[in-house]
């Protein structure tokens, strides 16, 4: 599949959609907390994209998966399932939104924190927050891909993390994944140049542990091969003429500092 440059028509239809998977986000926030399960979860995004948004979850039935959201606790490395995990206070879990509008994807997903949270769980989560803003701080034009899998990567690892090599960031429109494939690690100056009117993904997967990762035997849920925590922030990016537009961006997030919960 080839990438897609979006006309400004397109454009405008994806700031509509990722605006609508920030909402999401923003209106599940106060409901995540110790006792509520991911089935519960998934089923007030549900109701509210289709009933309030007038939208489509993208994950429902797209390969088969079950769920309107997806749900990765502690070290579930993402794709995690809803169903009857109660959360529980030390877990951390990652949400993650995907909105259909009027034919177009806005793919967007938040870290969070139930009651207190280990050191070890507020720092992978904080280390992979950066790692995505450094990732999304290098798009412009006639930048490579490669420049921004490389600043990821080196950030993890110099902060005794790493990155899941086997999951990546993609091109997003029309259609959930098209191309091009983002991938959080690689070799600056290699890899596509950017171009305005790209859209795609940047969502860094990190680990406390070893990057390798596997897939259980519901064939969606990956989760770290020792056990370790496991972090991951995504936003929907667009290439302007001169930089970047985060398409994705909630009203409540103060550009690139996170909630007081990862300082």
């Amino acid at each position: 599949m080839a990438v897609t440059i979006k006309t400004p028509e397109e454009i405008e239809k994806m700031r509509v959609a990722g605006r609508l998977a920030a909402e999401v986000l923003d209106m599940i926030t106060p409901q995540v907390e110790a006792g509520i399960t991911t089935g519960e979860l998934d089923q007030i995004c549900h109701d509210y994209m289709v009933n309030v948004q007038d939208a489509v979850p993208a994950p429902l039935n797209y390969r088969g998966f079950p769920r309107s959201i997806c749900t990765s606790v502690n070290h579930q490395v993402c794709h995690g399932i809803p169903g009857d995990k109660q959360l529980k206070k030390s877990d951390i879990v990652n949400i993650d939104i995907t909105v259909i509008k009027d034919g177009y994807h806005g793919d967007t997903s938040r870290m969070f924190a139930i009651g207190d949270i280990s050191q070890l769980a507020r720092r992978v989560t904080r280390v992979a927050y950066d790692c995505m803003w450094i990732g999304i701080e290098l798009v412009k034009p006639g930048s490579h891909l490669g420049d921004i899998g490389h600043a990821i990567q080196t950030y993890a690892e110099s902060n005794n993390c790493s990155v899941v090599r086997e999951y990546c960031g993609h091109g997003i429109g029309k259609v959930f994944h098209e191309d091009p494939q983002v991938l959080h690690y690689g070799k600056a100056g290699t890899g596509m140049v950017l171009e305005p009117g790209m859209t795609f993904t940047i969502e860094p997967m990190v680990n406390i542990g070893k990057r390798h990762t596997k897939l259980l035997g519901d064939q969606w849920t990956v989760v770290t091969k020792d056990r370790s925590l496991s972090a991951q922030w995504e936003h929907t990016i667009l290439v302007t003429d001169d930089g970047y537009e985060v398409l994705t961006l909630s009203p409540t997030e103060a550009g690139r500092q996170p909630p007081p919960d990862w300082k």
